[in-house]
């Protein structure tokens, strides 16, 4: 009785939420003309990309780093590609976190690593993008913008980032998010590292020797470390599910358990269309949607 009152909450307090976040169906329109991958066949996965987006928009906080200014139709993009992943995990998997930084452009961040015996070397990195446990994300939206023309290399910054999100859920950012009951830990790290271990391999022999070994389909950063690997093998989960399907069908099988989702069934067929500009457009906005 307790348990379905509070659920009862929940849903009213849900159904508040997304009623704040209103998308004007040409904004959500042009979404989905900008990143193809978000367009779902069925009519009922369709309805709750856009209801989870809409929610996660209420619940995030946005913020514009280097002289960016944000609008709708950015934070629109952000957050529907942020709640692909977990369309059918559920949204409370990110609510660990609230702030999202939004840069104009990749960052250099400066690193410090000590080596065995105790001298620290500091490097710059350049990033497109970063999750840290707590929070917050960090994001290029020079390639947030280039995601949907960048999809079938499987490339998409937002979902990498934020599967590292869904990583770090147990604290720890190892390559193993909290699974579901049908998959051990065992079963998990059994099949990505060998994937992994294989494509590490891919990598280094295609450096060593290019005009023998043509390059792996995934990107190279995937082979610098297992964590990186499951966040890279999302991307292309989602932004390009056959790329990953044809050069890691195990792994695909296995994030299709744990995703919950079937991407190369899930999407509707490719269809030709004359792309538009995906520079900023909408009303400026001080948070999403004028909120």
């Amino acid at each position: 009785m307790l348990r379905s009152w509070w659920q009862a909450l929940q849903a009213r307090r849900e159904d508040a939420a997304v009623a704040r976040r209103e998308i004007p169906p040409d904004l959500w329109k042009r979404t989905l003309v900008r990143y193809p991958f978000l367009r779902r066949q069925q009519a009922e996965d369709a309805a709750e990309l856009l209801r989870l987006t809409r929610l996660f928009l209420d619940r995030k906080e946005f913020t514009a780093a280097g002289g960016l200014r944000l609008n709708d139709a950015m934070v629109v993009a952000i957050a529907a590609q942020a709640v692909l992943p977990v369309l059918r995990i559920g949204l409370q998997a990110y609510d660990g976190f609230v702030g999202i930084v939004v840069h104009p452009g990749q960052v250099l961040a400066r690193r410090e690593v000590p080596d065995e015996d105790g001298l620290v070397h500091a490097y710059d990195e350049v990033l497109a993008g970063e999750a840290m446990e707590g929070g917050p994300v960090m994001l290029s939206w020079q390639d947030v913008r280039a995601a949907g023309r960048m999809a079938s290399q499987g490339y998409n910054v937002v979902i990498h980032e934020f599967a590292h999100v869904l990583d770090m859920q147990d604290g720890l950012a190892d390559g193993v998010p909290l699974l579901p009951a049908g998959i051990s830990r065992t079963e998990w790290l059994q099949v990505l590292q060998t994937e992994y271990e294989t494509f590490v391999l891919a990598v280094e022999a295609a450096e060593a020797s290019p005009e023998d070994h043509p390059a792996p389909a995934l990107y190279p950063y995937g082979a610098s470390a297992i964590e990186e690997f499951f966040a890279v093998s999302s991307e292309a989960f989602f932004a390009s599910p056959d790329l990953l399907q044809s050069a890691h069908p195990a792994l695909y099988t296995l994030f299709s358990r744990y995703y919950r989702q079937n991407p190369a069934a899930d999407m509707p067929p490719a269809r030709s269309s004359r792309r538009r500009g995906t520079g900023s457009a909408g009303p400026q906005a001080n948070g999403p949607l004028g909120g």
